[in-house]
């Protein structure tokens, strides 16, 4: 450690990524004495201010009826064939989201009269048919048939859709940078990202975030918290515009350092370790570049 550097911050920084036997063998000094430094400091508990600042509006009940109820789509003919074309409107009224709507349409689509597999063929032949033969054109007909899994996936994207407005208000604001992109923003001002992929370096990327403590995550829970605020912020704005949706470059490397930072903070109880795995792994993250070291650090 640098020359006059105190003892406490010694501490404090080196059971960052060690153990309280490892700190005490470093600096010297008793393990009950590493002990009392760290839980005095309260640099090892949730940090409040990381928190607040990756935490997204609460809900607003009166908000939630922003979104204005959607009209029946009009009824056009698409393919010639009066099966399919049934089909593709009632899918589009499906997509509506309406659970009353959708109730109506699940019922209409007992009444066709082929099974709906059997018009999924047909409209796949129509696909590549008007086409010139490419099979390329028949995944617009994937999952045609299955009007279940469309009704599923459309009330939830509706209820997303209900609560990114709740959250935020109106559209614009659901948008607009929310204060913890802000501060990624100000905080890697300056950085450009690199030719390849378009990232930013990593290791740049970590040093402006470590230059303001006040916002770092002092637990793996803190970091399992704020990548779940990234997740739900992108989760509900897609719901409204898929297109729309995806993180800027900063607030995209802060997300990457929240991730790292996994493997740089000790687990402070087992129910900790075991949420940060089952992070992992049901989120099908164990092939990620860092997943290696995170899983080293929360069985060292």
């Amino acid at each position: 450690m640098k020359q006059g550097v105190s003892i406490k911050a010694q501490v404090l920084a080196l059971r960052r990524g060690h153990s309280l036997r490892e700190v005490a063998a470093q600096t010297g000094l008793p393990i009950g004495t590493v002990k009392t430094i760290c839980a005095r400091s309260g640099a090892f508990k949730d940090n409040p201010r990381h928190r607040e600042l990756f935490t997204l509006p609460v809900v607003q009940t009166s908000a939630s009826t922003a979104l204005a109820a959607p009209m029946l789509p009009p009824e056009s003919p698409v393919t010639g064939d009066k099966e399919i074309d049934a089909v593709l409107w009632l899918r589009e009224v499906i997509k509506t989201g309406q659970a009353g709507l959708i109730e109506k349409a699940m019922e209409a689509a007992k009444r066709i009269k082929t099974p709906l597999k059997e018009l999924e063929k047909r409209y796949t032949a129509y696909l590549i048919a008007n086409s010139g033969g490419s099979w390329v054109a028949a995944l617009g007909s994937f999952g045609f048939a299955d009007l279940e899994e469309l009704a599923q996936g459309s009330i939830k994207k509706l209820t997303r859709k209900n609560e990114a407005l709740a959250r935020f208000g109106d559209i614009d604001t659901l948008f607009s940078d929310t204060p913890a992109e802000q501060f990624a923003i100000d905080a890697l001002r300056g950085l450009k990202p690199g030719k390849d992929f378009g990232d930013l370096d990593a290791g740049q990327v970590d040093k402006r975030f470590q230059a303001h403590p006040d916002l770092m995550p002092n637990t793996l829970s803190d970091c399992l918290y704020e990548l779940a605020y990234w997740h739900d912020l992108y989760t509900l704005r897609n719901a409204v515009n898929r297109d729309a949706s995806d993180p800027g470059h900063e607030a995209y490397a802060r997300e990457r350092f929240a991730f790292r930072c996994l493997a740089r903070i000790k687990p402070k109880t087992k129910p900790e370790s075991i949420a940060v795995f089952r992070y992992l792994a049901d989120g099908e993250r164990m092939d990620y570049t860092e997943t290696e070291s995170i899983l080293l650090n929360l069985i060292g």
